[in-house]
């Protein structure tokens, strides 16, 4: 069943956008930093994958909804301690689609791409699967890479925990050495063994494993020689085929409550390099709808930013800002206002004929892959904001 357009009570919401829980992706930018610093393309590419995996981490426990954005609404960050400045853009209604830029204020890497969040409804879960290409070119060393997102799941939606869960294949390609990197973030299985864990290799263009990658998408990630690693797996499933012979179960239903992994936190394989450590979250993370540190602050608004911001950026955007005082009526209240204007817009524009455009972004082939994506038509920064549409 198709949920966008689903109007949602307010109180299943976080008080963020879509576009800043984008925005989230870039926590642990100095991995693309040290990226870019290496010289072995295989130790870039650990590099990579560790970010790509990094930017998942944040959903962990996140079972809040991020709010819609509304066509037209737009979201920038500056980050001078992390070496990075985003901007992104709603840029489509039906189907929901939000279009990223992000550069290094060294000149030193760009990253963008484009998500649709297709929703499925399954009875007791909802799955999220971001479609939309990932592409991070490292300018430095003149290569690009890209990937997809894995898909996300929210468990016990009607009664009961939520709990998440992400899984899927994640394959990272360099377009300029043909070296790919597939990860697979696996689903959790009956006894929640799998719970949250992603493991994969590193293989050169005719598909000769250089490096065994492992850990979880919630806490780490590790790189190991492929030999050491496939030795250690088949130790791994003698044991627990040992364990299995002696007290026979069989059961495929889903289960309710979120499986407790056997053990916190990753076994590491004598010989393993740690590529990536989560930071841990604050410790009121669980009374603010479990934010990291990096999200707490991504809707905050000081009267500087204020005087510079376009008009359509989500920080001016009432409903959430009103969620975010904990004015949770005033919030539905607007929130309602809202999508009654967006609407009759779009009723207006229709009557008119008349096609909305983006502002920020336009539609083109990727220059990598060829396949149809959002590119940013540049500008933004010049802070020459006219003709913006009244959107809140």
């Amino acid at each position: 069943m198709e949920l966008s357009k689903i109007t949602m009570p307010v109180i299943f919401n976080e008080p963020l956008s879509f576009l800043q829980r984008l925005t989230e992706y870039m926590e642990h930018t100095y991995l693309i930093h040290k990226a870019s610093s290496l010289s072995s393309t295989t130790e870039r590419m650990q590099c990579v994958a560790a970010f790509a995996v990094s930017a998942v981490a944040s959903q962990w426990e996140r079972t809040g909804k991020p709010f819609n954005p509304l066509l037209g609404e737009t979201y920038e960050l500056i980050r001078d301690d992390l070496g990075f400045r985003l901007l992104s853009e709603q840029v489509s209604h039906h189907p929901p689609i939000s279009a990223f830029y992000a550069e290094g204020l060294n000149n030193d890497f760009v990253f963008h791409g484009s998500i649709y969040p297709k929703l499925r409804f399954w009875g007791k879960s909802v799955e999220a699967e971001p479609k939309g290409t990932m592409t991070l070119e490292l300018l430095e060393h003149n290569e690009a890479y890209t990937w997809t997102n894995p898909t996300c799941c929210v468990h016990n939606i009607i009664v009961g925990k939520l709990w998440i869960e992400q899984y899927g294949n994640v394959e990272i390609t360099n377009h300029k050495t043909g070296e790919k990197c597939v990860l697979n973030f696996k689903p959790c299985g009956l006894f929640g063994k799998e719970l949250h864990k992603v493991e994969g290799y590193i293989q050169d263009k005719s598909k000769k494993k250089l490096c065994a990658l492992y850990g979880k998408w919630t806490e780490c990630l590790y790189s190991v020689d492929p030999a050491t690693f496939e030795a250690y797996k088949k130790n791994d499933k003698k044991n627990a085929e040992e364990k299995k012979s002696s007290k026979q179960v069989s059961n495929t239903e889903e289960p309710d409550e979120m499986p407790l992994p056997d053990s916190e936190s990753v076994y590491v394989i004598p010989g393993s390099i740690l590529l990536w450590k989560i930071t841990p979250r604050p410790p009121n993370s669980a009374q603010m709808y479990n934010f990291t540190t990096f999200a707490m602050a991504l809707n905050e608004l000081d009267k500087e930013m204020e005087s510079v911001i376009p008009k359509t950026d989500c920080r001016l955007r009432p409903d959430i800002r009103a969620m975010e005082n904990g004015e949770i009526d005033l919030a539905s209240e607007e929130k309602k206002r809202l999508e009654e204007k967006q609407r009759t817009a779009r009723k207006n524009r229709s009557k008119s004929e008349e096609d909305w455009k983006t502002r920020w972004f336009h539609q083109g082939p990727n220059p990598h892959t060829g396949t149809q994506d959002w590119l940013y038509s540049g500008n933004y920064w010049d802070r020459n904001y006219f003709n913006l549409p009244d959107i809140y």
